[in-house]
């Protein structure tokens, strides 16, 4: 309700401070509106402090806070707003009142996952220290929440104060490069931190709990195909049961508490398994540890034979998920290279056949004929995935691309437009570019999959025969 909002920004308002609270508000929004410009950001985290400063005095009338939340909404709903773009915001704007206050306040633009800060060398960053301070503290502030929103707050806002404090000491240091290197040292752990729950929390929102368990289960299986799925899924549910519980805490430690933790026992279950995750559970800092681990490639597939689908009549049984999550983590490790997002799309439509037909008489016919629809169609966009990331992983980036337009020369046949070969080449390449990895940004590869990427097919936007 309304009052229970302005308790809580009055709470933190007199708690923190004018300053302390204006930072919170620039982080806080451009973690929301990640999509939004500076000076969106900038028009909005202005009204808002104004708010606070002006109702959250002990004069204040009762009604200020409220009335001047209701006048912020009618802002936000004119066509000449200058606060940030939404689409729903026009859905918002039929309503009224609080209704309308709670729509608008629950509005936001999907995470970036694709990180556009770089971080300028020490000589560029006392430069726009030294012009303005203030302007310099609040773009960055903008920048680094909108690239790294998803990470916990309690590391971003650790992660922003140590980097402001960072630059102001540095700059005005007798010998700043030295002084850069020392503090870039010392904050190393809470950089790679700040990298790490950023990337995990960002595929937990687009995943949930269930099918990150799932991601991580596949994920670890092509990195030590040799290890069996009782080694690696309890391994993989601890780390959804991390995510779940740190990533929206405001728990000082819980990220890095819990992570290390993993880190542990992931090393603890696995290390003797590969030679590669030997060699990055021997160093002493934990976290950089995981960060090895987490971008390690895929191994070489293993030499085994296909796995045997679980017969139909089990799958609706009590253990009829278990049984079909193991046979694509079997799939997975004997399939190294295909990205997460095409594994993520068997689950979903393992999922979806197994409620579909679960619910039916005659559920083994019905298993059974959604496997002869589907099978081969799903096998064949594993193997072409398979296949373009292997290429990806062994080539250098300029051979990979000359090879992926040889083989596209071969399926489209000579009548097609060169112009229409490149562009393909092009887009096939840069999918391949963002999602072979590792640490694929799940969002975006959904979206580039949906478009057809990386499929050879007329329906996904190949060239017809």
């Amino acid at each position: 309700g309304k009052d229970y909002v302005r308790d809580k920004v009055c709470q933190e308002y007199r708690t923190m401070g004018k300053e302390d609270f204006r930072a919170l508000t620039i982080i806080m929004n451009s973690k929301k509106f990640s999509n939004a410009s500076f000076e969106e950001i900038s028009h909005l985290v202005r009204e808002i402090v104004s708010l606070a400063e002006t109702c959250c005095s002990e004069s204040a009338d009762p009604s200020c806070y409220d009335d001047g939340s209701s006048a912020l909404s009618v802002k936000s709903c004119e066509a000449s707003s200058p606060f940030p773009r939404h689409e729903g915001t026009s859905g918002c704007c039929v309503h009224t009142g609080l209704e309308r206050k709670l729509c608008l306040a629950a509005l936001q633009h999907p995470p970036r996952e694709l990180p556009r800060y770089a971080e300028p060398s020490g000589d560029e960053l006392c430069a726009d220290f030294a012009k303005d301070p203030k302007g310099f503290a609040d773009r960055f502030l903008y920048e680094f929440a909108s690239d790294y929103g998803q990470a916990p707050l309690p590391v971003l806002l650790g992660s922003t104060r140590s980097f402001l404090s960072m630059v102001s000491t540095c700059c005005m240091s007798p010998a700043p490069t030295t002084c850069f290197l020392k503090e870039k040292l010392q904050r190393k752990t809470l950089s790679l931190l700040t990298l790490l729950s950023n990337r995990a929390c960002s595929r937990f929102a687009a995943y949930g709990k269930d099918k990150m368990k799932f991601s991580y289960l596949t994920t670890l299986a092509q990195k030590t195909p040799s290890a069996s799925f009782e080694e690696i899924f309890p391994l993989a549910e601890d780390a959804a049961e991390v995510f779940a519980q740190c990533c929206d805490s405001v728990a000082e430690d819980c990220m890095q508490k819990k992570l290390l933790e993993h880190t542990a026992k992931v090393c603890g279950a696995l290390a003797h398994k590969d030679e590669r995750l030997t060699e990055c559970c021997r160093g002493k800092n934990v976290l950089q540890n995981y960060f090895c681990i987490s971008a390690l490639r895929a191994a070489e597939a293993p030499q085994l034979p296909e796995p045997q689908p679980p017969a139909s009549e089990r799958l609706c049984g009590e253990n009829g998920a278990l049984l079909a999550l193991r046979y694509i983590f079997e799939t997975a490790r004997r399939h190294p290279s295909v990205p997460d997002v095409f594994l993520v799309k068997l689950y979903d439509t393992s999922k979806e056949v197994l409620e579909e037909c679960c619910a039916t008489k005659d559920s083994s016919a019905c298993i059974d004929s959604k496997r002869q629809q589907m099978r081969g169609k799903l096998l064949a966009l594993v193997a072409e995935a398979d296949e373009l990331c292997s290429r990806y992983h062994k080539l250098d980036f300029l051979d990979f691309k000359k090879r992926v337009k040889e083989a596209l020369v071969r399926s489209a046949g000579p009548g097609t437009a060169p112009e229409r070969l490149a562009e393909l080449a092009e887009r096939r390449a840069d999918f391949a570019s963002h999602c072979c990895s590792a640490n694929a940004p799940p969002r975006y590869c959904t979206q580039q999959v949906g478009r057809g990427a990386p499929c050879t097919c007329p329906e996904a936007g190949a060239p017809p025969r």
